[in-house]
């Protein structure tokens, strides 16, 4: 049995941060040494961290891999690959591939095709339709994350927006419920509106403008009211307005069943970002005014917003060309993910110890995944080791999701992800991915 220890590290664990050191055996997280405590059985591997950063690897709730069907865009090896190297050590993929994830074979498939290429840890989202909710009951709830339900429509085209099919998801989900939630009548007549005055394919600029904040608010509301009614368990994804934020509860997640998710590229960028990025950032829902990204990071000092994700959606750069109406809607920003948080750390947005609890604790506890999200002893050994104090540029050459582009190219970062542990396994280091190492299966909800 192989010790590994990792020492000297700055440990950000349930909201405190101390001097310590983590044994891993095996796949395990065997020991946690406070201030300078030596071990007391000889280690096989010592790692000094040099009082960098030792975090809970990020779980990742929202990632589109693209794989099956779209594997020109990315795929679950080239994306697990990308996550890993950003300090993600396990992810959850939605429905929205050729075929659709909406049959209990296609489900299965995804799962085979995750123990096949990821490198990471991995689970897969049903995807809910008009008429598939007959096969709600037959969901394996440890095996499943959630169900998917598109209230407005994206890529893919799974919109369900029928109000009978509707409230059957939501009576028949004894799962988690995971809304992507825009008002698709709103939409069509906003867009009606742009194109009548500006054309065919209006500029980008006008995405925020087509689906807009009363299109999300009123989409959301809808939601919850639904769940509410139900009592269903209802995870609002991609919130972008300060509006929506009324919907939440400001409780831990044990004392509430509706919560929600911000995603990097709206905690990150703004509608004035439109004018030098165009189309690489455009996204549904779309990134909008300064004032709805500021009110977004406010509520990153609450519970207001319970969860970080990524969203990450890749296109070829030939599918983002065009304006609001031609440009494919999705960018990929899994690798770069934690880096970008942190620089929002260093701004004095949020602390380090919420962003432990946003990327990691939170969505262990909001899904029930089985031994991870936390540092403690007897849990997977899912590990990330970050320099805080690194300067380094996005350039083409290291990014790695198959799409070979990133909004934040050029950007410099100040944060730097070392090194990443999958299941004690060392799979990332300094630039170095090892290509060979296969995740597990996210186990939930075990009893």
């Amino acid at each position: 049995m192989k010790r590994i220890l990792i020492k000297n590290a700055r440990i950000v664990n349930e909201n405190e941060v101390f001097n310590g050191s983590v044994i891993i055996e095996n796949e395990i997280i065997s020991e946690i040494l406070r201030d300078g405590k030596e071990p007391l059985a000889t280690c096989d591997e010592v790692i000094d961290a040099g009082q960098q950063y030792l975090l809970p690897g990020i779980i990742d709730d929202h990632v589109h891999f693209r794989e099956p069907g779209l594997t020109h865009k990315a795929d679950i090896f080239s994306e697990s690959r990308a996550a890993v190297a950003g300090g993600v050590t396990s992810f959850m993929d939605m429905p929205n591939v050729q075929p659709q994830t909406t049959t209990l074979e296609t489900l299965e498939q995804k799962f085979e095709l995750g123990a096949k290429n990821s490198i990471i840890n991995y689970s897969f989202y049903f995807g809910a339709t008009n008429n598939n909710t007959e096969l709600l009951k037959s969901l394996d709830k440890t095996r499943v994350c959630g169900i998917k339900l598109f209230m407005g429509s994206s890529t893919g085209n799974m919109l369900v927006d029928r109000m009978a099919a509707l409230e059957r998801i939501f009576n028949k989900a004894n799962i988690l419920v995971a809304a992507h939630c825009e008002d698709q009548n709103i939409i069509r007549q906003n867009t009606e509106a742009i194109k009548a005055q500006y054309g065919e394919d209006p500029d980008v600029s006008l995405h925020p403008v087509i689906r807009n904040a009363e299109a999300c608010y009123s989409s959301s509301s809808l939601a919850v009211s639904l769940a509410r009614k139900t009592d269903a368990r209802l995870h609002i994804l991609h919130v972008t307005t300060g509006k929506e934020l009324q919907l939440f509860e400001d409780k831990p997640i044990k004392d509430k069943k509706i919560t929600s998710e911000a995603c990097i590229a709206h905690l990150f960028f703004s509608k004035d970002d439109y004018a030098t990025l165009g189309t690489r950032i455009k996204c549904n829902p779309a990134i909008k005014e300064v004032t709805n990204r500021d009110a977004l990071r406010k509520a990153l000092n609450s519970n207001l917003i319970d969860v970080i994700g990524t969203d990450h959606a890749p296109h070829l750069l030939t599918e983002k060309i065009g304006g609001t109406l031609k440009a494919a809607s999705g960018m990929p920003m899994i690798q770069f993910s934690l880096v970008t948080m942190m620089e929002l750390v260093k701004e004095g947005i949020l602390s380090i110890e919420q962003l432990v609890q946003k990327m990691c604790h939170a969505p262990a506890e909001l899904y029930e995944i089985h031994h991870r999200g936390y540092i403690r002893e007897g849990y997977q050994a899912d590990l990330v080791l970050v320099n805080p104090n690194a300067e380094w540029e996005v350039t083409s050459q290291n990014i790695l999701s198959k799409c070979a582009w990133s909004p934040l190219e050029g950007h410099r970062f100040t944060s730097k992800v070392e090194k990443t542990f999958v299941n004690g396994k060392l799979v990332y280091d300094s630039g170095l991915v090892d290509e060979t190492y296969r995740g597990e299966e996210l186990k939930f909800r075990l009893q």
